[in-house]
């Protein structure tokens, strides 16, 4: 017997806790099935490797699809339905786990008939969800991508929903239709563009992840005021969306150690595997990349060659730094401050953007310690 998507779709529910059950209602509603076409991909060592619907057979695909978990639709530009075979490379656009999608619509505190941007249609099903809660006309969603767009378009009609879809670069937003009560990104970003700022009503909200070069990310509620600055605290969850395609890292050469002034470390890198920790490693060297070896971790920065490198040395660590900026010392320091607050979690921290544009995140109360996002 075929298994039943309705059934699918409420035993999926079911299972996730929201605080306005109307999200719950929306994913009884919208046929997931229908945005993820007949591919996907799913990791295979270092790889990704295109399942098709064909081969799985209708009730394994349906299964697949209702599972709580992120589903990769394309690898640095390739979707899946055209991959020859399993790819290499970074996702570009993925159907996100339902969870995390009414996870952040909660928390941006989305009820009926407001008017909501959202940054990243991707495959169209977050989009649908929205409609589904405040109803057509007040959705607005812009995609960057133009295949991508074409194909979530497609996906949503086929679902019986008509938002305003938009195809452009969303850290631009969309003027035409402002002001928004909220504005959800369902990508990362570095910093908070300024015409997200500008196209939110006065008390309206901005629901979004900082994240960066080290991949580390935090989940936060942002709060716009009539001055034109806005504050907010970052949740305690652990999640993550792709950056912005504006917002991504720069190609990198590759990577050779160069020699450097060497000292002993005072903080374990084995911090960096924290999720706070790693959060705070990325305020602290904006503009460096993280990798890890068995022996310790590997700080390069993009745009200045600087390296930092950590090794153990006796019962120990010892740390290489060679260029202009001091990679370790800046991380050292972050950690330093968050360990003596007693390493509270990413709930602790806020942010602030200022009518001067400056974008502050701060451990405990504004006026503590703070460190600037790269504007």
């Amino acid at each position: 017997m075929t298994d039943d998507p309705a059934q699918l779709r409420r035993t999926l529910a079911a299972a996730i806790p929201v605080e306005d059950s109307a999200w719950r209602d929306a994913l009884e509603a919208v046929p997931r099935e229908l945005f993820l076409d007949d591919t996907v991909f799913r990791p295979s060592g270092t790889q990704w490797e295109p399942v098709h619907r064909h081969t799985t057979g209708d009730d394994e695909w349906l299964r697949l699809v209702y599972q709580d978990t992120t589903w990769v639709t394309q690898i640095d530009g390739t979707a899946a339905a055209d991959a020859p075979g399993p790819l290499a490379g970074r996702p570009t656009s993925s159907s996100t786990l339902p969870s995390l999608i009414v996870r952040m619509l909660d928390l941006a505190r989305i009820r009926e008939d407001d008017k909501v941007l959202e940054i990243g249609t991707g495959t169209g099903y977050s989009t649908a969800i929205l409609c589904h809660r405040v109803g057509d006309k007040n959705v607005y969603s812009i995609e960057y991508d133009p295949h991508l767009a074409a194909a979530a378009a497609d996906h949503i009609h086929a679902a019986g929903y008509s938002p305003t879809l938009i195809t452009g670069d969303g850290l631009a937003g969309h003027q035409d239709a402002a002001d928004y009560d909220a504005i959800v990104a369902t990508c990362a970003v570095r910093h908070i563009p300024p015409a997200w700022l500008y196209q939110v009503r006065d008390g309206g909200t901005i629901t979004t992840t900082i994240s960066g070069w080290m991949l580390a990310s935090g989940l936060i509620r942002l709060t716009v005021h009539d001055d034109g600055t806005a504050t907010g605290h970052f949740a305690g969850d652990q999640i993550g969306y792709m950056l912005a395609r504006p917002h991504e890292r720069p190609p990198r050469p590759t990577y050779y150690q160069h020699p450097g002034n060497t000292r002993p470390a005072r903080l374990d890198p084995g911090l960096l595997d924290d999720w706070t920790g790693q959060f705070l490693a990325q305020l602290a060297a904006p503009s460096a990349e993280l990798m890890t070896t068995g022996d310790g971790v590997i700080l390069v920065d993009v745009a200045t060659g600087s390296q930092a490198w950590t090794e153990p040395a006796g019962n120990g660590w010892q740390v290489h730094q060679h260029g202009p900026l001091h990679l370790w010392d800046a991380v050292e320091d972050a950690l330093t401050i968050w360990q003596a607050a007693g390493a509270p979690p990413q709930s602790e921290f806020g942010m602030t953007v200022g009518a001067d544009g400056t974008q502050r995140v701060w451990l405990g109360e504004p006026d503590g310690p703070a460190w600037c996002l790269p504007v």
